[in-house]
């Protein structure tokens, strides 16, 4: 919002406090919504021209062929292992497609810092080259960067693991940095902070019943089928834009207005960001309203993107509601007739200690507009935080995926899911638990089936539902999700993230249980999207080459 109010200033020409962005219930965003559009211009110049409000909305052929697109790398990568499985160095080129003008190359400088992701790599060489094409401009989405990288490290993995004989969890699990090592600095520079992934992968490991699998197999062979199982960890590199403020102000009349600078695109702040006031303040849920959306009342902050949400918002909320407190027992003590030293503060109440005397929060609140209140008492009761944030947190966790193959039509079927993520601290698990769900659901979507086809001469061919091919509830089973809580010390609250940890390994985790499944037939790699064409075409190459 703030960013496009940027964005818009420059491109008329006017003063930043000359634009307003109103932005309202948009649905998913995940980072495409985050950028500014050509379109955005044109409208507001033409009104400005016309001197009358002007509209456009683009039909879904339109969004399809100009929003902008992800996720388009190349990537040459090489493992090198000891004869114990020891890895030794990871090298790397990665080619990032950035369309046919550049928007970002975040995408491209984060899938490089994360390369060697949880495990213990000594040295790695990774280039990284950005080349413009005559497609639509590619920009982060949903773990910018991250899955397609991470899919590369962990396919080289299992690669490794099938052509040496070792085992793919026991070759993962002693490679991986160990608790003790934290804070770690990973080969490209990167200092993880805190975390238990050994633990992760583990219960994972375990949550998927792994030790069963082989049953599950035989009895699928029986059907006709092929099964397969694939584990992929990962490491989240949540930074985003630094800067976030939180103004909050208690109103008399028993409401608690919240102002931030990020707007919900789907994560639920309005009951997350809502219980954090709830537990600082004391109040009831229905008391408190968010207050975001507009301009002109969250003047300053972040947006939603890259797992920064909650993880800066709390900690400006946290600060503004310190000074609320500390405000409201100095209004109490006038109240109470009290030193202000004997005011406690507990569930919404000051109370003069060891007495019975006391009053709400929204009673303080009131006593800021008596006619007889001394000059320091006459401004609301309200705290203000505003903060740069630069350090950034490293969400992890494990995906454990079972697929089944049908051998005469390459369709492949998701049979279980379970993962395992790490949070820091979860605020509200149940919409942590939901942000996973779409996020597994976002990264089958791309390891089976999601693609932006082009001919030759530029023209997109997938520009429909009828040609662009989603993932719908049919097409996944139920999922066993865990989060786990190692805090981060980033932070004070030891948030790390959540919204992103489904779609990162899942890629990984799908692409090697489809390659799990058929190496019996002599499959030993299987490209994106995995398609059933794609998928029946290398089993008849196997078979070929057999």
């Amino acid at each position: 919002m703030q960013r496009i109010r940027v964005d818009l200033a420059g491109t008329l020409g006017v003063e930043e406090g000359a634009v307003r962005v109103v932005a309202r219930d948009i649905g998913g965003n995940y980072g495409t919504r985050n950028s500014s559009y050509p379109e955005y211009g044109l409208v507001t110049w033409a009104a400005r021209a016309l001197g009358r409000p002007v509209k456009w909305t683009a039909d879904r052929r339109e969004a399809l062929l100009t929003d902008y697109h992800a996720r388009d790398l190349v990537s040459h990568a090489e493992l090198a292992l000891d004869a114990d499985g020891t890895f030794l160095a990871f090298r790397a080129l990665n080619t990032s497609n950035v369309g046919a003008y550049t928007l970002s190359f975040i995408p491209l400088a984060k899938g490089i810092a994360i390369s060697s992701s949880v495990y213990h790599v000594p040295v790695s060489a990774v280039r990284g080259r950005a080349v413009l094409t005559n497609t639509s401009p590619t920009t982060p989405y949903r773990a910018a960067g991250r899955p397609e990288m991470l899919f590369v490290t962990e396919r080289l993995i299992d690669l490794a693991a099938r052509r040496h004989g070792f085992d793919r969890v026991a070759l993962r699990r002693c490679n991986l940095v160990p608790a003790a090592a934290m804070p770690y600095r990973n080969p490209l520079g990167l200092v993880y902070d805190s975390g238990d992934y050994t633990a992760a992968l583990d219960r994972a490991v375990a949550l998927a019943d792994w030790a069963g699998f082989e049953a599950r197999r035989a009895e699928a062979r029986r059907r006709g089928r092929y099964r397969g199982i694939g584990v992929a960890n990962y490491l989240e590199l949540n930074t985003g834009d630094p800067r976030e403020q939180a103004q909050i102000t208690v109103q008399p009349e028993g409401r608690v207005d919240v102002v931030v600078g990020t707007l919900s695109a789907g994560q639920g702040h309005e009951t997350s960001f809502a219980q954090c006031i709830v537990d600082w303040l004391g109040v009831d849920l229905d008391q408190v309203h968010l207050l975001t959306g507009d301009s002109d009342v969250a003047t300053y902050g972040g947006g939603s993107h890259s797992g920064r949400s909650m993880r800066l918002a709390a900690v400006v909320m946290s600060k503004a509601t310190t000074q609320i407190i500390e405000q409201g027992r100095r209004i109490a003590a006038w109240l109470l007739e009290a030193a202000e030293a004997d005011i406690e503060f507990s569930a919404g109440r000051f109370t003069v200690k060891g007495t019975d005397r006391s009053v709400t929060v929204f009673e303080a609140a009131a006593a800021t507009r008596r006619a007889h209140a001394p000059e320091w008492m006459r401004e609301p009761l309200a705290g203000s935080s505003r903060e740069v944030m630069s350090i950034p947190s490293y969400p992890y966790g494990c995906a454990v995926c079972e697929v089944e193959v049908d051998p005469e039509t390459g369709v492949v079927e998701i049979a279980r899911w379970t993962c395992v993520d790490d949070v820091g601290r979860a605020v509200n698990p149940l919409i942590l638990h939901g942000q996973t769900h779409g996020g597994i659901a976002a990264g089958v979507g791309q390891a089976l089936m999601e693609l932006c086809a082009y001919d030759g001469d530029g023209q997109m061919l997938s520009a429909s539902f009828m040609d662009y091919a989603l993932p719908r509830a049919d097409a996944l089973p139920s999922f066993t999700t865990e989060i786990s809580e190692v805090p981060s010390t980033t932070n004070p609250l030891g948030l790390r993230g959540g919204g992103e940890g489904g779609t990162t390994p899942a890629l990984g985790a799908v692409v090697n249980a489809i390659v799990d499944a058929l190496a019996e037939l002599g499959v030993e790699h299987i490209e994106m999207p995995a398609t059933p064409e794609r998928v029946w075409t290398a089993i008849r190459e196997a078979g070929t080459r057999r």
